[in-house]
């Protein structure tokens, strides 16, 4: 079977359009305006279009004819419209007058002049109640009014052997007449042995606070690579990118050095009140918080790392850019471009490649 062409809205640094390349897709078209993210996906890539522009200043039909393909011959569009305004965790901003809001209907409007035979939507699980559930349901709506059958569905990354715990919505839909069967068996995956912390990261190099060498050796090998280091190293040659960290403040470093692991913030105002003095509530601070990683779980959400402060499991310091991308099953050839804080944004933001490869394999499976 010819590979399956396909463009990414709202790419990023393209963990999605990975995920749908490692399944068998070809991934030609890409939109992304943010500067470092469009470059890490285009440097990740061989004769993939990159488009830096506000979608809104893009013309669907002139994108399908630079592919020479016509309205109706392109077999999929995939994209992760912006979703902080649809988290449930952001708790200023989390309306519909926050601007990123409406980039979910830019995607429907993409795909309603295009008219691909496949369509996959990415946000944060909080989508499907916000404004309980009407923004969920007018999406249903408008895909529907276009001739789509859609599906949504509520995955977690850990239960598609992802080290993360990381609950995201999809809609996955067509317009073929294929009724999705496949749905409630992506519905009811589980790993029966989630992939832990120290399965991802134990082997990559040891780092201390602000670590500023890109690039390293891997960790001196004590004891077999786990399978999922295996495959992160695929095609490696001994040394890896992106063992980049941040620096941390003393105060910060005598609090990370006070948490044990599965210990938080929380934590250490009952242990030390004196160490959190300037944080006025700490109850209302989110569990990850100041969070040192356990070895033995899957990682909680990367949202933004380097804010929450994650601590590494053994170390007093903050994830590397690279231990955050083997927490997002981004293998290490893939390299992140832009200065460190982009970066750690870049990784955040990502769909799991291996999350959104299940999908894609499930999709080319029912074709």
């Amino acid at each position: 079977m010819n590979q399956l062409v396909g463009i990414d809205l709202f790419a990023g640094a393209g963990g999605l359009s990975l995920g749908f390349e490692q399944a068998g897709f070809n991934i030609a078209y890409a939109i992304e305006r943010d500067k470092w993210a469009a470059e890490t996906y285009k440097l990740n890539r061989d004769g993939v279009v990159v488009d830096t522009r506000d979608i809104a200043q893009i013309s669907p039909l002139l994108v399908l004819k630079q592919l020479g393909i016509k309205r109706g011959e392109l077999d999929i569009v995939i994209g992760g419209p912006p979703c902080q305004g649809f988290s449930a965790s952001n708790k200023k901003t989390r309306n519909l007058q926050n601007p990123n809001n409406h980039m979910v209907y830019k995607f429907v409007d993409f795909v309603s002049q295009t008219k691909p035979k496949w369509v996959v939507m990415e946000n944060v699980s909080g989508m499907n109640t916000f404004e309980e559930g009407r923004v969920r349901d007018s999406l249903l709506k408008l895909f529907e009014e276009w001739g789509y059958t859609v599906d949504y569905l509520i995955l977690n990354a850990a239960d598609f052997g992802v080290p993360q715990s990381r609950k995201r919505i999809f809609f996955v839909g067509n317009r073929l007449g294929n009724k999705m069967t496949f749905m409630n068996k992506l519905r009811e995956s589980k790993m029966e042995t989630p992939v832990t912390v120290f399965d991802a990261i134990s082997d990559l190099p040891h780092l201390r606070n602000g670590h500023s060498i890109d690039l390293m050796h891997y960790n001196p090998r004590k004891r077999k690579l786990s399978r999922y280091q295996v495959a992160m190293r695929r095609r490696m040659n001994g040394e890896v990118r992106n063992n980049l960290a941040t620096r941390h403040t003393d105060l910060a470093l005598k609090r990370f050095s006070c948490i044990e692991q599965g210990e938080n913030l929380i934590s250490l105002a009952q242990k030390l009140p004196e160490l959190v003095n300037n944080y006025s509530n700490i109850d209302n601070c989110h569990h990850w918080i100041y969070l040192r990683l356990p070895w033995n779980k899957p990682a909680v959400t990367l949202i933004n790392y380097r804010k929450n402060m994650l601590i590494h499991p053994a170390d007093d310091r903050g994830l590397s850019v690279r231990e955050a991308a083997r927490l997002q099953s981004f293998p290490d050839e893939y390299v992140f471009y832009g200065y460190l804080g982009s970066q750690q944004q870049q990784v955040s933001n990502a769909v799991p490649p291996l999350l959104a490869e299940s999908i894609a394999k499930k999709i080319l499976n029912n074709l």
